[in-house]
C-alpha cells in the first residue's frame, strides 16, 4: 500500500497526539487489539500508512527541531503517550499573521528564523494532504496555507472553526483546482458536542420534549485560551447550530466554550443541562459532566478524515467532499443529522456515492 503523504501545520498538542498515535498503533494488526480506534483499516489503509513529510509551527522550541522532539516541546501539555523515535522531519517556520491572540503572545516565543516558502516545502516533500490544526483564532494564517495547498496541489484538512470548507468561494476554488477540500471543526472522539446531539436525539425519539438545554466547556492549555479571547462567540454559534440538528423540532438550545483553566492543563470539563417533558407533562432534567483529555480526542477522527481524503485523491474527485466533512466535522458545508451523516461515510468508503 502506497503511503498517505501528509504536511501538519501547527505542531501543537493535536499534532502531539497525532504523531504519538501514530506511533502507537503502527504495528496493531487486529481490530479487537486497537483500542481507541474506530477503524483500524479504513478503506484498505492502516495507519501506519500514513507518513508525515512536513510540519510547520512558529515557536522557537519547535522550529528547527525534529519533529518527534517538537510534540515534547512546551507550551505542549498534552499527555506523553509513548516514545517517538527520529522522524527526519523538521519542523518549519511558518507564517505568523494572526497566529498568536493577545492572551497567548507571552506564552509563544516566536521563532527569529525566516518564514519558509510553504509551497515549495510541499511540493518538495510531496505531500498531497496538508492538516491544518492551527489555533482556533488564526482565521488568516488559515486561509494562508489554505493558498499555499493550492498552490502545490495539495488536498486540505481544516480542522479548525476557520470557514473554509463551509466557505461557497473556497469551495469553488478548491473544485476549479480538482482538488478536494473537507471541514470545519474536527468533532471528538469522546465529543461534548456528539455526545450532546446523540442524548436528545434519544430522548427525543422517546417522546421526550425537550424544551431547554446547554453545554458549556471549561478548559486548560493555549488552545482554551485562544479559544477565549478570539473565537469563543464562533464556537458557540458552529455547536449550537450542530446541536439543534439533533431535534426534529425548535428548543432553547446554547452550546459553546465557557472559560479558561490554568491548572486543567490539556483536560476539559464538558457540563450539560436538559431539561424536558415526558409523559402527561411530567417535567424532567439532566445534569451530566464529561471529563477528557483534550488533543488525544481528535486522533481517531482525524485517522479516518485523512485515509478518507486518500481515497477522494485516487477517485480523483473535487471540491467539498460532504460525506467526510458531515462525518467529521461540526460545521460543513451542509449540516446533516448524525445518522445521515454516519450512512453517507460508509457508502462513500465503500464506494457507493
Amino acid at each position: 500500500m502506497l503511503k498517505i503523504k501528509i504536511a501538519l501545520v501547527g505542531v501543537g498538542n493535536c499534532a502531539s497526539a497525532f504523531v504519538q498515535g501514530l506511533q502507537y498503533y503502527s504495528n496493531c494488526k487486529k481490530e479487537e487489539d486497537c483500542i481507541g480506534l474506530r477503524y483500524l483499516f479504513l478503506g484498505g489503509f492502516h495507519p501506519r500508512d500514513i507518513q508525515i513529510v512536513a510540519a510547520f509551527d512558529i515557536d522557537n522550541r519547535k522550529v528547527g527541531k525534529d519533529l518527534a522532539e517538537a510534540i515534547y516541546a512546551p507550551p505542549n501539555n498534552t499527555l506523553k503517550l509513548v516514545n517517538v523515535p527520529q522522524t527526519n522531519v523538521t519542523v518549519h517556520k511558518g507564517p505568523v499573521l494572526d497566529g498568536i491572540g493577545e492572551y497567548t503572545k507571552n506564552i509563544v516565543q516566536v521563532s527569529s528564523l525566516p518564514e519558509v516558502n510553504v509551497a515549495d516545502v510541499l511540493k518538495e516533500s510531496g505531500a498531497e494532504i496538508v492538516v491544518n490544526l492551527l489555533p482556533s483564532g488564526a482565521v488568516k494564517a488559515s486561509q494562508r496555507y489554505a493558498e499555499q495547498a493550492l498552490s502545490a496541489g495539495c488536498a486540505f484538512v481544516n480542522t479548525t472553526p476557520a470557514f473554509i470548507a463551509s466557505d461557497a468561494a473556497w469551495a469553488k476554488r478548491f473544485e476549479e483546482a480538482e482538488l478536494p477540500l473537507v471541514g470545519d471543526d474536527l468533532i471528538d472522539q469522546v465529543g461534548a458536542t456528539t455526545l450532546h446531539k446523540t442524548l436528545l436525539k434519544l430522548l427525543s425519539m422517546h417522546g421526550v420534549r425537550i424544551t431547554e438545554t446547554y453545554q458549556l466547556d471549561v478548559g486548560g492549555g493555549t488552545e482554551s485560551l485562544d479559544t477565549l479571547e478570539r473565537t469563543r462567540d464562533v464556537k458557540r454559534i458552529v455547536k449550537t447550530k450542530s446541536v439543534e440538528t439533533a431535534l426534529p423540532y425548535k428548543a432553547a438550545v446554547v452550546a459553546g466554550s465557557t472559560d479558561y483553566v490554568d491548572f486543567l492543563q490539556n483536560r476539559r470539563d464538558s457540563y450539560f443541562w436538559i431539561k424536558g417533558l415526558y409523559f402527561c407533562r411530567v417535567p424532567m432534567r439532566i445534569d451530566l459532566r464529561l471529563s477528557t483529555v483534550d488533543a488525544p480526542n481528535a486522533g481517531s477522527a482525524l485517522f479516518d478524515v485523512i485515509r478518507a481524503v486518500k481515497i477522494a485523491l485516487n477517485r480523483k474527485l473535487k471540491g467539498v467532499i460532504l460525506p467526510i466533512s458531515a462525518y467529521a466535522f461540526k460545521h460543513p458545508l451542509q449540516l446533516t443529522p448524525i445518522e445521515t451523516a454516519e450512512k453517507m461515510f460508509t457508502d462513500f468508503i465503500m464506494g457507493k456515492a
